[in-house]
């Protein structure tokens, strides 16, 4: 079975998204923005949303998290929750 690592950023808008997107890119911390940024729980603990596998996420989510390049920053990605910076930390086939 599929299973995936991976940590979020979540907000309102897709330009403040955008916006956070450009600083990770510009070398600001993935971790330290969904902190302060995040509008869900696990802002907390650096966006870590820990280990899942295929439909256990909302199917925006799995569509990248399950085709997406490693560490790599993708979005903004528009949800029914809002918009979402996601980064695949693991993936296992």
């Amino acid at each position: 079975m599929k299973l995936a690592n991976a940590r979020h950023i979540l907000v309102d808008s897709e330009a403040q998204c955008q916006d956070l997107k450009e600083r990770i890119i510009a070398g600001e911390d993935f971790a330290e923005l969904a902190k302060t940024y995040s509008n869900c729980p696990s802002g907390q603990d650096g966006g870590a949303l820990g280990e899942f596998g295929p439909g256990m996420m909302v199917p925006e989510f799995d569509r990248v998290v399950f085709s997406a390049p490693i560490n790599e920053v993708q979005g903004p990605v528009q949800t029914q929750f809002g918009y979402h910076l996601l980064e695949v930390t693991n993936r296992t086939e």
